[in-house]
């Protein structure tokens, strides 16, 4: 059992790491045009944070880095109402971190810390897991799967399963419950995704209007013609 226990938690390991490393597609594409277009900054603002342990903090502490660069990219391209939005979110988040951090410092001490910091844990993971819903809803309204990205999908999939099994053979809670979480929402995200793959980058599109539009030329035009067609009636 601690063998497999040990297994799902390299897999997790694994699974993460590409969880992390999954949106450097997308942002090579907002460099590449200097704009995050209809990508939401939120999924990749928030950090995955677990029980503290060897196999989860080693992937963690590469996770904060990985996305603290994301976060800097988007905030640099971003417009500004999205940029004072995700500035907004990363106040917030480091705010709360200083203040769980600090309370479970100086107020807490042996099993009550460790509750503690395990329900903060579980919450900032079940928000991580959570971010993407705003990006769902732009799929399901326009119908397209341009902004979910394929793999950050897949792998939101699998690492939450993966955590989700580890922490159950570990028996903790703080690590099962937030991943059992994420594993629900990464299936919905593959669902939506195999819906609408085949609409990836046919976003609805206002309807052109350009066959109604009339300029003093044309209407010129048309009033010569109608004008032509009286004369040949009376002839």
């Amino acid at each position: 059992m601690d063998v497999l226990h040990f297994l799902f938690g390299v897999f997790g390991n694994a699974t993460a790491l590409f969880l992390f490393l999954a949106p450097t597609i997308t942002f090579k594409r907002i460099i590449r045009s200097k704009s995050v277009e209809q990508f939401s900054g939120i999924p990749y603002g928030l950090p995955f944070v677990s029980k503290n342990n060897v196999l989860v903090s080693t992937i963690n502490g590469a996770g904060s880095a990985i996305e603290t660069i994301y976060v800097l990219i988007f905030i640099i391209y971003a417009p500004k109402k999205e940029k004072a939005k995700v500035l907004g979110l990363l106040t917030l988040v480091i705010t709360v971190f200083t203040g769980v951090a600090l309370v479970s410092l100086f107020a807490l001490h042996g099993n009550a810390r460790k509750l503690f910091c395990g329900c903060a844990a579980a919450v900032f993971s079940i928000i991580m897991y959570g971010s993407p819903l705003s990006i769902m809803r732009t799929v399901i309204k326009t119908k397209s799967v341009e902004y979910m990205p394929f793999f950050l999908s897949l792998f939101v999939f699998l690492c939450g399963t993966s955590w989700f099994v580890y922490g159950l053979l570990g028996r903790d809670p703080f690590v099962a419950v937030p991943n059992g979480v994420g594993c629900g929402l990464g299936a919905l995200q593959l669902i939506l995704y195999f819906i609408y793959r085949n609409n990836k980058g046919e976003a609805k599109k206002p309807v052109s209007t350009h066959s109604l539009e009339i300029g003093p030329g044309k209407v010129h035009q048309e009033k010569k013609l109608v004008a032509n067609g009286s004369h040949d009636e009376q002839v």
